[in-house]
């Protein structure tokens, strides 16, 4: 092995396993200000502020939306950072630039040339990955960064920046013991980051979350945007590789025939709020046209190295993953997966405890087969909890101590003709994908 990846692995067990991590361990690892992050971006020198950004925000949508507008910037020709969470396969996912992994050297020499302001400070896994990826979109210059929430808003580690445009998505019910257990409460607390005089985007059009924001957006007088008050996307074909749309400005047909590669009625969501977002982009000064973006909505996932959404790991049989894990992201994939066509469907399914898991369920068909399963994580729901929980509301399968023995299993049960969907958890889709 060379001596820079056994380098980068000793580094990601320090990252990993010495730091708390709120992916792995819940809510042991969560941060209840901003003191931390404060503290190491003050150290170096505030690279946050060295470079212009987006802020992107939302229970469901963001890291799809955050991809496709580091796609659209990416084909008008700007070099563009995108820090997206959590990673699938590669720590270094959460940190890109125009779609490319952050070089393990990077890596490696911010964590072994600060650990003693680790050891100080008392950071995160969080806190220190987003310092990382400030610092390494400065040194590499970017033209602008598009940055991800990891978690809610108004405290979230990546909430120290100062944008010129911010992008709520939607709202719905997640990790409700931080956020609160209304959408008018977790809209509060999205709401955080929206800043005084900048402009923000508004994905989603609910009555209950949209008093929230107008009322913030006026107590910082930034100027606000419902996307659906001038855009509509309709859906015209749905497929398992990509999607079509018709786009419609002010009721009247704009963009015709508009092609994606990310897959499923909800992308229609995020394909308007990143219209909206390319329009005020443009009011600030940017040269995106129409072509630029057309294209890049073609290759978002190839462009931005983008993961996990409707993942088609074979076809005959079909087996598709999708990170979805929570009530609203359920709901939607359930749906998109009674459009695809098979004999049978078979299901390797696996949640984090911290979860409402009998309402999770409910979003399920109880005459798939099951393939009962935990993630690698000490955050991971029991497997034998997982399917005493199952069976007492219908459901019909068999547990498994690790994610690929039950793949495994389901894939030497299946025909051709079959489907075989794998979620409930990011953490499941992450021992799966390619």
């Amino acid at each position: 092995m060379p001596k820079i990846d056994t380098e980068y692995d000793k580094t990601l067990d320090y990252l990993f396993s010495q730091l708390p991590m709120y992916q792995r361990v819940g809510d042991v690892a969560m941060k209840k200000d901003l003191g931390n992050i404060t503290s190491l971006c003050n150290h170096l020198d505030n690279p946050q502020d060295t470079y212009p950004c987006i802020h992107i925000a939302g229970t469901n949508g963001k890291g799809s939306t955050t991809h496709i507008l580091a796609a659209v910037l990416k084909e008008a020709g700007l070099k563009v950072g995108i820090y997206s969470s959590p990673h699938y396969k590669d720590f270094r996912e959460r940190i890109k630039i125009n779609g490319k992994l952050a070089a393990k050297e990077y890596v490696v020499d911010f964590v072994k040339k600060h650990k003693s302001l680790f050891k100080d400070i008392e950071p995160s896994f969080f806190e220190i990955t987003v310092a990382m990826a400030f610092q390494y979109f400065k040194e590499e210059k970017v033209d602008i960064a598009v940055i991800e929430t990891g978690l809610g808003g108004r405290l979230d580690s990546t909430n120290i920046v100062n944008p010129i445009l911010s992008i709520i998505t939607n709202i719905s019910l997640d990790h409700q013991q931080f956020l609160g257990d209304t959408l008018p409460k977790i809209a509060a607390e999205k709401a955080g980051i929206i800043k005084s005089g900048v402009p923000v985007v508004i994905g989603e059009d609910n009555p209950k979350t949209a008093r929230v924001f107008k009322k913030k957006a006026k107590e910082v007088d930034a100027p606000i945007y419902f996307s659906k008050d001038t855009y509509n996307v309709i859906p015209t074909v749905r497929a398992l590789t990509h999607s079509i749309f018709n786009i419609y400005k002010n009721k009247r047909l704009y963009l015709r025939d508009v092609e994606s590669d990310l897959a499923g009625k909800f992308q229609a969501e995020n394909i308007r709020g990143a219209i909206q977002a390319i329009y005020l982009l443009n009011e600030l000064g940017y040269d995106i046209s129409d072509k630029q973006a057309l294209a890049a909505f073609k290759k978002v996932k190839s462009s931005t190295y983008f993961l996990g959404r409707m993942h088609i790991l074979k076809y005959a049989p079909l087996i598709v993953a999708d990170s979805g894990h929570n009530e609203g992201a359920l709901q939607i994939t359930m749906s998109e997966l009674t459009k695809i066509k098979y004999r049978k469907l078979h299901i390797v399914l696996g949640f984090v405890k911290d979860k409402n898991i009998e309402k999770l369920l409910s979003f399920f068909p109880k005459d798939a087969k099951y393939y009962f399963t935990q993630a690698d994580i000490p955050r991971a729901l029991p497997v034998d909890e997982l399917l005493q929980l199952a069976q007492k509301k219908g459901y019909h399968g068999e547990a498994f101590a690790s994610v690929s023995e039950a793949l495994e299993t389901a894939k030497a049960n299946v025909s051709l003709d079959d489907c075989i969907f794998i979620g409930g958890s990011t953490f499941i889709v992450a021992e799966v994908v390619d």
